[in-house]
This record gives C-alpha cells, sequence and structure tokens, in this order.
C-alpha cells in the first residue's frame, strides 16, 4: 500500500477489531505543547456504521460532558466513515486516563435528558439529533470497555 500524509490511511482497517481506542499520533507545536490524537472506534470498519443523528448527538454531549473531566480537550470529532471519533488533547499522554475521561463521559451520556446546543442558534443541523440513538451507542462502548485496549484481532 502506499505511504499516504493521513495516518489513518496507512491503517489497515481490515485487520482492527471494535472497538478500541487508541492513539492515532501526537503532533508537536512549535512552543513544545503536544497534542494526542485518539482514534476511539466504535463500530467494526465496514461492517456497520452509526447513524448520523446518533453520531451528531453524541458528537455533542461527548464535546460538552468530556470537557467535565478534562481541561486539556481540545477537540472530538466524528469520522466521516461513520465508525468512530477522533478525540485531542493537548499535553495529555496517559493513556489510561484518557480511557477514564471516555468511560466518565459516556456515563454522562447515559445520564442525560436533552442534547446541549440542540437548537438552531447553537447547531447548524439541530433537526438531526437522536437523544436515544447516542445513548444507545454510549451502551454498547461502555458494555464492551474491556477490549477497548485491544486494537487488532
Amino acid at each position: 500500500m502506499k505511504q499516504m500524509n493521513v495516518e489513518s490511511f496507512n491503517l489497515d482497517h481490515t485487520k482492527v477489531a471494535a472497538p478500541y481506542v487508541r492513539l492515532a499520533g501526537v503532533t508537536e507545536g512549535t512552543n513544545g505543547d503536544r497534542i494526542f490524537k485518539y482514534d476511539i472506534r466504535f463500530c467494526q470498519p465496514n461492517q456497520e456504521h452509526m447513524e448520523m443523528p446518533a453520531i451528531h448527538s453524541l458528537e455533542h454531549m461527548m464535546a460538552e460532558f468530556s470537557r467535565n473531566h478534562s481541561n486539556q480537550v481540545v477537540d472530538i470529532s466524528p469520522m466521516g466513515c461513520q465508525t468512530g471519533y477522533y478525540f485531542a488533547l493537548i499535553n495529555h499522554e496517559d493513556y489510561e486516563d484518557v480511557l477514564l475521561i471516555l468511560e466518565k463521559t459516556l456515563n454522562d451520556v447515559l445520564e442525560a435528558t436533552e442534547v446541549p446546543a440542540c437548537n438552531e442558534v447553537q447547531c447548524g443541523w439541530a433537526a438531526s439529533h437522536s437523544l436515544e440513538g447516542a445513548k444507545e451507542i454510549a451502551r454498547k462502548m461502555l458494555a464492551k470497555k474491556n477490549e477497548w485496549t485491544t486494537v487488532f484481532a
């Protein structure tokens, strides 16, 4: 396979075993800060995917709730393939703590009674949300927490 500029394009998606959480890259800034990017894979690539309203709601909730557990969160972004998210943190290389932040965040999702910023003022497509869909994704991911550290079958 030709080497690509994007790290995930160099990952053999036929060999991974979702769900998992893996360090996908570290980028160092000019001032020495380091951004740690994690691949949080909820679904097995090319076999299953999450539906867009649920992905959208889960994105809103993880973006909001994760910051209750860490002040080092830079971003949580859904993957276009609808199988997971990228989770970026600044100067945070403690993998076990990242797993704990994710676990706490997903538990917050299960407790939520509404999707944060789910309105036309704060969201670009407020009609496309599913609180229950997001909760179901969180439930499934938490049920397989013991598998998160295993990337390859």
